[in-house]
């Protein structure tokens, strides 16, 4: 079973054609380094990036918690949790629950939201074109809703319902839940820096999402946002220490101090207020923030992520950034650090990779940090090629906008099939996909064919232990993955490996959404051995994005 995700420590067409040609061309380049195994050395069918994208958003409906809407899409699950926060006076109905289990933990959750908010903001015309807009913002405004509840008062948030260890011993359909439903909160006598600065972060992301469309919901997510924050700031503690039910599970192991960076730099950008910039230039050298040098960027760890906002904000040339050059350099300079490590050209400080390309981080939930890679991989491309400055400076020389989206559409076709087991790690997609999901709901008959009550032991001897498939295809959830040598056993009591989270899938949304509209309007992908390098980026040097594509 899961016994969480608690790890060890860790430190105009014919451009977009242009673009697709420089990805290929680039991924050419990367596979004499042993990143991906080219296309033409197997016969899969092509990767249908649309299709992933659908399927990624629908998976967030298979995770609600709460009283289910009308238009919901996956049909085998019901209302489940409409008692949360009864015990404690408050409505803590709503949310999702992080991956296999029922329990609804504040930190991943809000690091989910906050991701599938990047992702609308720096590319929700791509996720638009795919006609997938709509799904997005319901499932962002899934979580923005349950925060705005949890923040009952200016200096509480609710981090937490259900208790892991009770949730872990039973094997139930969300809708038959027996477990604990007690609620954890932060205060000022308890603090949880770290939770509420990511929460500020979600709600300050999602405000820019709503602006348009709802500006009354972007104003209410905003006011939470900043209270949040000056909550977090004024009483500092990790969150882990307020809640001992939370260690085993999520862990905080990268303390409070990224998370409020963090959350000031999503504040600036979406309130374009300086004292928000001005507080993580400060608080740059004590907080970390140009400090540390990552080769991982996840739920926990958010330096890569902030060290790429405070980036962008050079390479755009914003008007607030010169008086902070200097620091702001430094930011770059450690997003840079993560980026050339992802491409091995770090001076040997570099991610590892399996023998089929997968970026490896760690064994447990590895596609966790290959996703999350590639949306930063994606995003920077971005940045880069709307900038003057087009290339990404490291220590083994530098690469081009289009090498970055190389390397990112690199993990995404592994995760979709294109790997040494030929097997998507995205479940109902393409041919072959995990079919014993480590996932309570998945793995029991629906509630809406059998209504009869199973209860927590029953859910062992009957289902959890039997060997056929799941009953319900839980589609789009990306899997923990395969291992450093690229194997994979799919095997419900294997959790490592086959259990999926929300936020394997929330970054690729946005990689799903940007390979599709870059591969659309190519029309046709070029075959990557007709290129060299050189070629490759002598296209990536006359290429410059239209307004329209950025």
């Amino acid at each position: 079973m899961s016994w969480g995700r608690a790890r060890p420590q860790a430190a105009g067409s014919s451009l977009a054609a242009a673009l697709v040609l420089v990805l290929v061309v680039a991924l050419s380049s990367l596979g004499g380094r042993g990143c991906y195994a080219a296309a033409g050395e197997d016969e899969e069918q092509p990767v249908d990036y649309r299709e992933a994208l659908a399927k990624s958003l629908l998976y967030f409906e298979a995770q609600r918690s709460g009283r289910l809407p009308y238009n919901q899409r996956v049909t085998w699950r019901g209302h489940s949790g409409l008692t949360d926060g009864l015990q404690q006076g408050v409505d803590l109905v709503g949310g999702y629950y992080d991956a296999g289990d029922h329990v609804k933990f504040g930190l991943p959750m809000a690091f989910t939201v906050t991701m599938l908010s990047w992702g609308a903001i720096e590319f929700g015309a791509d996720i638009a074109a795919a006609g997938e807009w709509h799904h997005a913002l319901e499932a962002i405004k899934w979580g923005t809703d349950y925060f705005v509840k949890a923040h009952t008062e200016p200096f509480v948030y609710w981090a937490e319902v259900g208790d892991g260890d009770t949730d872990h011993y039973c094997w139930q359909r969300p809708e038959d839940m027996t477990t604990s439903r007690q609620a954890y909160r932060v205060d000022k006598d308890n603090p949880g820096s770290d939770l509420a600065g990511e929460t500020a972060a979600a709600l300050a992301a999602a405000s820019i999402v709503f602006r348009r469309s709802n500006p009354h919901y972007s104003h209410l997510l905003l006011h939470h946002a900043q209270q949040l924050f000056e909550f977090g700031d004024r009483y500092r503690g990790s969150y882990d220490s307020s809640i001992e039910e939370v260690r085993s599970y999520y862990a905080s192991v990268s303390g409070y101090h990224d998370e409020l960076l963090w959350a000031a730099l999503w504040l600036h950008r979406a309130t374009g207020r300086d004292d928000y910039l001005r507080y993580a230039v400060d608080k740059a050298d004590s907080f970390g923030g140009v400090g540390w040098a990552m080769t991982e960027f996840s739920w926990d760890v958010k330096y890569a992520g902030l060290q790429v906002l405070a980036a962008k904000l050079l390479l755009d040339g914003e008007p607030q950034a010169a008086e902070h050059r200097s620091v702001l350099e430094q930011y770059r300079e450690k997003a840079e650090h993560y980026l050339c490590a992802c491409l091995g050209r770090n001076n040997g400080s570099n991610v590892d990779r399996s023998p089929g390309g997968m970026l490896y981080v760690r064994q447990w939930n590895n596609l966790q940090y290959a996703s999350s890679a590639a949306f930063l991989l994606t995003t920077y491309s971005r940045y880069l090629s709307g900038s003057g400055d087009r290339l990404l400076r490291c220590p083994d020389g530098p690469a081009a906008p289009g090498e970055l989206l190389a390397l990112a559409r690199s993990q995404a076709d592994y995760i979709l099939g294109r790997n040494p087991r030929r097997l998507s790690y995205m479940v109902g997609y393409g041919r072959r996909f995990p079919v014993r999901v480590h996932h309570r709901g998945a793995s029991i008959v629906s509630h809406k064919e059998d209504n009869r009550f199973i209860g927590c032991m029953q859910g062992f001897d009957d289902w959890f232990g039997r060997g056929r498939s799941n009953p319900n295809v839980l589609a789009g959830a990306i899997v923990g993955g395969p291992n450093c040598r690229d194997e994979f056993r799919d095997d419900r009591g294997n959790y490592m490996q086959t259990e999926a989270c929300t936020y394997n899938t929330a970054p690729m949304v946005a990689v799903f959404a940007r390979l599709h509209r870059l591969t659309t309007a190519a029309g046709v992908e070029a075959n990557a051995s007709d290129f060299s390098p050189e070629e490759c980026r002598r296209q990536d040097a006359a290429l410059r994005l239209s307004a329209e594509c950025r």
